[in-house]
């Protein structure tokens, strides 16, 4: 692991980011000088460590997220990014933000993965793993209508090689990885679609014959029944929510989201800002610890 810290942002104030990453650090006093939280000055006074962005005076109100803490949200991931081009931080862990909130004050980015993207200058996959699941997307935050006409060979070899490398960083020598179809029954042979015959196949043919140990197309109402099995290291899935479905289900408490192959690691919690939950003390802390670990794990 590399000897730099890891920046851990604070997401949007209004909600669980903060207190979850104080609960962590109460809980691991020996990691925390590795730890430099970004955040607001009263968050940051209260750890007694990190950076403060924002205007000095700002006080989140717990729950009722506001323009300021978006803003707030928006500068700690600016800074966490800079710092890590800069050869500042090892990785960066980011606490769950308001989507739609961003927007409000003119975030263009449709989630935080592609934010790093843009910094980092990538073409990053987004996964989630910590748990029992693997999971890979080849397709984000795109409506499903959508979805056919973005994949691309190039989209699914991308996510393929990228769950390879990182569950050989898990400890797999020669990860096994399945690749779902698209469409139902992974197209009945085109009788359901053409995509799984004339896109996917190809993409897993070619790097079958490269020396993957990848199978597919395979259905997608099956699939991570069998990766459960461990038949399978880990799952390639067509489209946001034929991978986070199942995932959710099974891991929800445990998987983190990984942004893989950027030139920096950056994860963070599998859930929202859960404003129903903040600073009652009572959010569920699995997927932030994930979180931390994978990034301490993965940023040699």
């Amino acid at each position: 692991m590399s000897t730099l810290p890891i920046a851990v942002t604070c997401g949007d104030p209004a909600g669980v980011g903060p207190e979850l990453l104080a609960a962590w650090l109460k809980s691991n006093p020996t990691l925390a000088p590795t730890v430099i939280p970004i955040g607001p000055a009263d968050w940051i006074a209260r750890l007694g460590q990190g950076l403060a962005v924002g205007p000095a005076d700002y006080a989140a109100q717990l729950g009722k997220p506001d323009d300021a803490g978006q803003l707030i949200a928006i500068e700690a991931m600016e800074l966490a990014a800079r710092g890590a081009t800069g050869g500042r931080f090892a990785a960066v862990v980011t606490g769950p933000v308001n989507k739609k909130g961003l927007a409000g004050v003119g975030y263009p980015f449709p989630g935080q993965t592609e934010f790093f993207a843009d910094r980092w200058t990538g073409h990053p996959v987004m996964a989630f793993a910590g748990g029992k699941m693997t999971v890979g997307l080849v397709t984000w935050h795109i409506p499903l209508h959508k979805v056919a006409a973005a994949l691309s060979p190039e989209a699914i070899r991308r996510t393929v090689l990228a769950l390879i490398e990182l569950r050989q960083k898990l400890g797999d020598a020669r990860p096994r990885i399945a690749v779902c179809g698209v469409n139902p029954h992974a197209g009945e042979g085109g009788i359901l679609g053409k995509e799984d015959d004339n896109v996917i196949r190809p993409a897993v043919e070619k790097l079958r014959a490269e020396g993957h140990d990848v199978t597919g197309p395979l259905p997608g109402d099956t699939v991570f029944h069998r990766h459960l099995q461990g038949e399978f290291d880990a799952v390639a899935a067509m489209y946001h929510d034929q991978g986070l479905a199942p995932l959710k289900s099974v891991d929800f408490s445990a998987a983190a989201n990984l942004s893989l192959g950027l030139k920096h690691v950056r994860t963070s919690p599998d859930h929202g800002t859960a404003y129903d939950l903040a600073g009652r003390g009572k959010a569920d802390r699995g997927s932030f610890d994930s979180a931390m670990r994978l990034a301490r794990l993965l940023s040699t």
